[in-house]
C-alpha cells in the first residue's frame, strides 16, 4: 500500500486518463527494476503464462511498488486463495483471466475486498505493513484496489452488460488472440465477427462508463499509437520476453546483412 499518491489508478480509470503497463513473466527483480525506470504507469507480474511462483511475485510486487508505479498480478485464474495472497503482498489489484459472466465477476471483486464490501479474509502482511498499517489497508484496500477482468472469450462478450454491471469491476482488458480463438478464428484480427465483437464491447463499455483497453502484444510503437487513436485507455504494451526477443533479432539481422 502506498504512503501518498497523487492520484490511484482507479482514479485514473474513472477520469478516463490514458495509462500504459507492460507485463512481466521473468522472475527476476532486475526485469521488473528496468522496466519500472522506462515510463509505465503500472507494470503486471503474469502468472497466468509464466512459471513465476507466489515466492518470486512478492518480490516483483515489492520492486514494482518501491520504484513508483502501480504494481498488479494477472492470476492464473479466477481463484480466491491466490488473490488474497497476491493482495497481501502488495499488488493494488488483480487482472482476472476469463471473465464470462456476472458471477465471475462477482467472485473477483469478493475475493480483493473485505467485508462488509467482499469475503477477503484478513491478514497481516507486507500489504498492511506487516501489522504497523492495518486501519490504514483498510480504507486504502476499499477505496482503490482495483479489478480488471478480461474480456477474452466470446461468452464474455455476450455477457458484457451482465458483467459491467458488477459493483467492483474497475475497468476491462481485451485479450484479442484468446477472444479470435473462442470465435475459431484464432489471430485473424481483420475478420468482420472478430471487429464486430470488438465493437461490441466499446458500446456497451461506453454504456457502463467502464475504462478498458487491449494488449499490444509485440513491442509496436505503431500498433500503440493505433490502439490510442482508437481509443483504447487501458493498454498493456507488450510483455518483457517480446521485448527482449525482438531488439536481438534487429541487431543480429543487421548483423546477416553485413555478412552478404
Amino acid at each position: 500500500m502506498p504512503l501518498k499518491e497523487s492520484k490511484t489508478l482507479k482514479q485514473k480509470l474513472l477520469d478516463k486518463d490514458l495509462v500504459i503497463g507492460s507485463w512481466i513473466t521473468l522472475a527476476h527483480p532486475a526485469i521488473a527494476e528496468i522496466m519500472a525506470g522506462s515510463g509505465f504507469d503500472w507494470l503486471a507480474v503474469d502468472l497466468e503464462h509464466s512459471v513465476i511462483t507466489i515466492r518470486e511475485a512478492e518480490e516483483m510486487i515489492r520492486v514494482i511498488d518501491l520504484n513508483g508505479l502501480v504494481p498488479l498480478v494477472r492470476l492464473t485464474s479466477n481463484n480466491s486463495d491466490q488473490i488474497k495472497r497476491v493482495m497481501d503482498a502488495g499488488s493494488h489489484g488483480v487482472i482476472v483471466p476469463m471473465v464470462n459472466c456476472a458471477k465471475d465477476a462477482e467472485l473477483a471483486v469478493q475475493a480483493v475486498k473485505y467485508p462488509p464490501f467482499g469475503k477477503r479474509g484478513f491478514g497481516l502482511a507486507r500489504a498492511q505493513g506487516y501489522g504497523n498499517r492495518f486501519k490504514e489497508y483498510m480504507e486504502w484496500q476499499e477505496k482503490n484496489s482495483v479489478v480488471i477482468v478480461q474480456v477474452e472469450h466470446i461468452d464474455a462478450v455476450n455477457n458484457l452488460e451482465e458483467i459491467f454491471g458488477v459493483d467492483g469491476v474497475d475497468g476491462y482488458m481485451i485479450g484479442p488472440y484468446d477472444l479470435s480463438g473462442s470465435m475459431g478464428i484464432p489471430g485473424q484480427f481483420d475478420h468482420p465477427d472478430l471487429l464486430e465483437a470488438m465493437e461490441k464491447i466499446r458500446m456497451v463499455a461506453t454504456k457502463f462508463n467502464k475504462t478498458g483497453g487491449i494488449h499490444v502484444v509485440e513491442p509496436d510503437a505503431h500498433q500503440l499509437r493505433q490502439a490510442i487513436k482508437e481509443g483504447q485507455k487501458f493498454i498493456a504494451y507488450s510483455v518483457d520476453i517480446r521485448m527482449i526477443d525482438q531488439v536481438c533479432r534487429e541487431g543480429l539481422d543487421y548483423v546477416k546483412e553485413l555478412r552478404k
